[in-house]
């Protein structure tokens, strides 16, 4: 019991420390002068990846034995599935809840019609969804780069992991060096909210914007690691095995702080942001833990990795054919979320084999 008790807290402590970082990264990313897309997409999803690559480094680095390795190359693939799948899934039916929400409003009590069908206008702009296709792009040749080189063995392999930080650096690069906002954001800029660790200055401190933004990661990556342990103890408990655990709970569980961010920006109606946090964590978690892995491991895959890295690759093309068709709808970004169901009911007879 005790055990659901602290997962609910966590999972609690998560969502309110995402309340205060969304809040302080916003006001961090006006301090750097940077547009709001890279807000998203380097600032707040180089946060909360960070302490997931550090875990992710402590475990191929340290690791006593190769199944203590396994578990930062099985991060290092869990992480964008999750991302892939359940995050886009997630922001799509708040999407869809959202609208409905507004439609109450808007549509007096016993008004006649029923909802208008979700349009890609509510996904975002014609340029917000040629800027996610890219994204979305960039990841998927990288991660096809990734599996394949899970999938065979040769002498100078661990050197490429080197290749993995440097397109990231690349892709930091361009997202940072934007500029201060399209034209695009220009039209639609709207004052921030004051900072919630000084919530009646009208432009705080530059300390408090760091201390706020910094004190969250802090709270975020504890909270993470004890919702892990939480799930790992509970696994068991309603008859799960440690590696189905391992695969399919706890990358859910590292990847919960980009959820909350997703959920709260959409709540706030800054659909452009969440997004762009989930495509740009899926940069983040395409090359920084893959590149740690190909360094410290063997990275070898078995049925179970290569399984995800499929599936993940699916989800993508899913996406990418939607935004190329111009059919980009909340309810279809929803249906993104079907595919870790997939994923999960093809691992148990690979796991059982």
């Amino acid at each position: 019991m005790w055990h659901f008790v602290a997962l609910i807290a966590c999972a609690v402590a998560i969502y309110l420390s995402c309340e205060w970082f969304v809040n302080a990264v916003e006001w961090l990313g006006q301090r750097l002068n940077v547009g709001k897309m890279a807000v998203g997409t380097i600032l707040a999803a180089f946060g909360t990846a960070l302490p997931e690559s550090v875990v992710t480094l402590v475990a191929v680095t340290t690791g006593a034995d190769e199944q203590a390795k396994d578990i930062g190359v099985g991060a290092a693939m869990g992480g964008p599935l999750a991302l892939a799948t359940v995050a886009y899934g997630v922001t799509g039916a708040m999407l869809l809840y959202r609208r409905r929400a507004l439609t109450r409003e808007l549509v007096p009590a016993g008004g006649g019609g029923g909802l208008p069908e979700p349009g890609p206008a509510e996904i975002g702009t014609p340029e917000d969804t040629a800027r996610l296709a890219r994204d979305q792009r960039w990841f998927l040749g990288v991660f096809v780069f990734k599996v394949a080189l899970g999938l065979v063995a040769f002498a100078f392999k661990p050197w490429l992991g080197l290749l993995f930080f440097a397109v990231y650096a690349v892709y930091f690069w361009k997202e940072m060096s934007g500029g201060p906002a399209s034209a695009t954001e220009a039209e639609d800029e709207e004052e921030l909210e004051p900072l919630k660790l000084q919530p009646k200055a009208k432009s705080p401190a530059t300390w408090a914007v760091l201390a706020q933004t910094a004190g969250t990661l802090v709270v975020i990556f504890i909270a993470s690691q004890l919702f892990v342990h939480q799930l790992d103890a509970i696994g068991p408990m309603i008859g799960l095995s440690t590696t189905v655990t391992a695969l399919l709970l706890s990358p859910i569980a590292t990847e919960l702080p980009e959820i909350m961010n997703a959920i709260i920006w959409v709540r706030q109606g800054k659909v452009r942001l969440a997004l762009a946090n989930i495509s740009g964590a899926m940069m983040i978690q395409a090359t920084v833990p893959s590149g740690l892995g190909l360094l410290f491991t063997d990275w070898k895959f078995d049925g179970a990795l290569t399984w995800a890295g499929g599936i993940t690759m699916v989800a993508i093309v899913y996406l990418l054919a939607l935004m190329a068709a111009h059919r980009l709808t909340p309810a279809r970004l929803a249906y993104a979320g079907a595919f870790y169901l997939v994923f999960a009911l093809g691992l148990v007879p690979i796991l059982s084999s």
